[in-house]
């Protein structure tokens, strides 16, 4: 269907009539926006119902992504891209006097993330689309996000993210779709007629209500969808009796106490309901994600036998591996399947993502709470453990040490990612080096065992948002320099290499590079009430707040400058501005530490008059997708600085690098491709690597205090910490110091600090030779094609999921 702007601008009109009774001029902006937002799902409608129907009748293979997060963004701009009618769009609203660029800017955030995993996920579900593989999103629709961040006095305060306040105009709720999940009660076997049967009872029920919202694919007809459940309590739970005697609360214990499972994303399991409603909130939607796969797949009246042959399920980390119980359950107990032909099924459906080394990120259940919620699964996970810990220990000729090491349920422990991994056909990290990481140190005794499984698929972006959406003067001066190709073929940006040294095409990226940071300084000055000046290095730091991501490194370091510029005023520098934006935890009481941190020296030093037009800081309050967009384009220096091989790969790295930015980094994660890419001539590297890290903690031979003894500018910017030099009580960032000294700097911020502060230099001796740091920039934005997520879902369909993309007609 082709949309031109007359057939835009009536279709419009009378979405605002029939849905507000109102026309264009007398239409609020959230009339607006609601009314665009209908009619662009109205166009994606019929591509969706013909993408639905053709994989209902085509007997290939979908894919099923099981993820906590979806960080999907606003996606009115997105969709109006993808479905290519954004300048159709624009010219029509602009003749009718409203602004595309303010009802955009009325779009909320989603609440379904809260870093780079969900961020991923969503960016995996763009490029599912876009490249017609017929992959879906199951997920949580979550009332309320993480949180929404305040900085109140430096420190950060958590709100509630209400973002479906005024609704979501993407969604559609499938009532007729709703399934039940069933916890707690009473599991028994009974053999009836030499039949064993499972018996459950005195379950507690859930309702799950999915919501569907389409995914549209780039200039084509496939629209996928991401199915977000809602927890709801059945009707008869209400108990209408306590009600009309008054006893108002106990009428919705039940309501409250099932609605609780969407209320919000990651629930703080520092306590043990925390917990049990984590627990509660993985097995909801696994179990109704997986209902209703079951469900669809047996309308096309194929044998169950060949459910792995159709259906491929990813789990994005351990919070989705129930699934591998789950699946067996269904299989067993209501398809009536043996053990070994529903095994044989679920390891061939089931494939595993790992994207964390980090023990704390492993998650692992205690025996009570997860047999006292789920006693059907975990008699079913028992099984799974007694018999794969039987092969352990045949393969290893008795030794119940490597038994232990590997068994499922340990130690009074669930561990989840031992469950994905024996129940799934692929295990894979998601950068070389963290795969590698996988395989020889955290997971070798798996990797021995099932060398098989274990592969590498290093995570990618979606270029489409990060660098056509987000950076639209970038994109169009590319797509007149190489052609449009490169939107569709991400890795034809190749093309520009034969640009880097090119004086005009260098001229025009620091031109849109210089536009986009006084656009940005403009959005500052106007919302924070700060001023930043935009022939400053814009130096950037945004990713979730954590000790291992080392903002504390940065911090000191731009210590350290304070202290040289009140030595010393004159003191020759190119001016810097320092962004961060991060959410820490509410219970890390060390991250939230270093917001403070922040914020403390950024008052500090933006109201010093010696170091004020020379260093700037600013902490960017609830970072968010919105907030990238804004803040990426703009950015000269990307911190990738992560203490070598605790980051799986990173995907801010590869957004920033698809803008221009140089990035100075470890060699962790991702980091180590890009080097690869661009060459140690347009990246910055400092630090300890992988290698080395682990060697000092497997020696136990390093002594921070040994450097704090040594390095006068180690010494002084700790002792600022606790000394008053802050302004702030001597304690307030005791936790920071103690962290580095007596705990003994577990990241390595202390001993990398003077590779730190030497690259730092170099940024500042080659920021000043232009020619060579827009050729650095131009290398850099041709060499990120390879990191877009069309290639690495391309990668996943063939290797994991086999799975060939399927042209929708309409």
């Amino acid at each position: 269907m082709v949309i031109d702007k007359e057939m835009f601008k009536m279709d419009y009109v009378e979405k605002l009539q029939t849905m507000f009774a109102e026309d264009a001029i007398d239409a609020s902006p959230l009339h607006q926006y609601y009314a665009l937002g209908a009619l662009v799902k109205d166009y994606c409608s019929k591509p969706w119902i013909e993408s639905n129907n053709e994989y209902g009748k085509n007997r290939g293979k979908q894919v099923y992504y099981f993820s906590m997060e979806f960080l999907v963004g606003r996606l009115l701009n997105s969709n109006l891209v993808n479905l290519g009618i954004k300048d159709v769009c624009d010219k029509a609203l602009s003749e009718l006097g409203i602004s595309l660029i303010e009802v955009e800017d009325i779009e909320a955030d989603a609440g379904l993330g809260n870093g780079g995993l969900g961020r991923l996920a969503a960016c995996f579900l763009d490029s599912m689309a876009s490249t017609q593989v017929p992959g879906h999103g199951c997920g949580i629709r979550y009332k309320y996000g993480l949180f929404k961040q305040k900085i109140e006095g430096g420190y950060q305060v958590e709100v509630p993210d209400n973002w479906l306040k005024n609704g979501n105009a993407w969604e559609i709720r499938k009532e007729s779709k709703s399934v039940e999940v069933k916890f707690a009660g009473d599991v028994h076997l009974e053999v009836v007629g030499g039949v064993t049967k499972v018996v459950y009872e005195n379950y507690q029920v859930v309702r799950a209500v999915p919501y569907d919202t389409p995914i549209k694919g780039y200039h084509n007809n496939t629209v996928n969808t991401l199915r977000l459940w809602s927890a709801e309590t059945m009707e008869e739970d209400f108990d209408f009796s306590s009600f009309s005697q008054g006893n108002y609360a106990k009428a919705g214990e039940n309501k409250y106490s099932a609605e609780a499972i969407s209320q919000i994303l990651y629930p703080d399991d520092s306590y043990e309901k925390g917990k049990l409603l984590r627990l509660k909130q993985e097995y909801f939607f696994v179990s109704a994600g997986l209902q209703s796969i079951l469900r669809n797949y047996k309308k096309k009246k194929i044998t169950i036998k060949e459910f792995h042959k159709h259906i491929a399920v990813q789990i994005n980390d351990t919070h989705p591996a129930v699934a591998v119980a789950e699946l067996m359950r269904l299989l067993i107990d209501e398809e009536n399947l043996s053990w070994d032909d529903a095994w044989y099924i679920t390891t061939k459906t089931m494939a595993y993502t790992n994207h964390t080394i980090m023990a704390e990120a492993l998650e692992k259940w205690p025996v009570d709470m997860f047999k006292r919620l789920l006693p059907r699964i975990y008699m079913i996970v028992e099984e799974i453990n007694r018999r794969f810990c039987n092969e352990v220990y045949h393969r290893y000729n008795g030794d119940w040490n490597k038994v232990n090491k590997m068994s499922i349920i340990y130690d009074g422990y669930v561990r989840m990612a031992y469950l994905a991994i024996v129940g799934g056909h692929s295990v894979n990290g998601v950068a070389k080096l963290h795969t590698e990481l996988l395989k020889h140190q955290e997971l070798s005794d798996f990797y021995e065992f099932f060398p098989e499984k274990f592969n590498n698929q290093t995570n990618g972006i979606t270029h489409r948002r990060w660098l056509l959406n987000s950076n639209e003067k970038l994109a169009k001066l590319i797509t007149g320099t190489i052609g449009n190709e490169w939107i569709k073929s991400p890795n034809k940006l190749e093309k520009l290499m034969g640009f880097a040294k090119d004086s005009a095409f260098q001229e025009k990226i620091q031109n849109i590079k210089t536009n986009n940071k006084i656009n940005f300084s403009n959005y500052v000055l106007a919302n924070y009430g700060t001023s930043i000046d935009p022939s400053s290095i814009f130096d950037v730091h945004v990713k979730r707040m954590h000790s291992y991501k080392r903002q504390t490194l940065n911090v000191l370091h731009i210590m350290h400058l304070y202290n040289q510029l009140r030595e010393n005023p004159n003191f020759d520098m190119v001016p810097r501005t320092f962004i961060f934006g991060a959410k820490a935890s509410p219970s890390y009481y060390i991250a939230k530490q270093g917001i403070k941190l922040i914020n403390t020296l950024a008052n500090k030093i933006n109201n010093d008059p010696i170091a004020r037009d020379k260093i700037k800081i600013l902490f960017m309050e609830n970072y968010g997708v919105s907030l990238a967009e804004k803040i990426i384009p703009c950015a000269d220096v990307s911190e990738q600085i992560s203490t070598a091989s605790k980051e799986a790969s990173g995907t801010g790295n590869m957004k920033f690098m698809m803008n221009g930015a140089i990035t100075i980094a470890t060699l962790d994660g991702a980091n180590v491709e890009i080097f690869d890419a661009v060459g140690k001539e347009n990246i910055i590297l400092f630090g300890l690597t992988a290698p080395q890290v682990i060697e000092y903690y497997k020696n136990k031979n390093y002594n921070s205090y040994d450097i704090y003894n040594s390095d006068l500018r180690v010494n002084t910017v700790l002792n600022h910490l606790i000394n008053g030099f802050l302004e702030t009580p001597n304690n307030e960032f005791m936790g920071l110091y103690d962290s580095l000294l007596s705990h003994n700097d577990e990241y390595f911020v202390l001993k990398d600090f003077d590779a730190y502060v030497n690259a730092h230099s170099e940024i500042d001796r080659l920021y000043r030779q232009k020619s060579i740091w827009q050729q650095m920039s131009i290398i850099n934005i041709a060499k990120s094609g390879i990191f877009s997520s069309d290639n690495t879902i391309k990668k996943y369909a063939k290797e994991i999921w086999e799975t060939p993309p399927v042209n929708i007609k309409l």
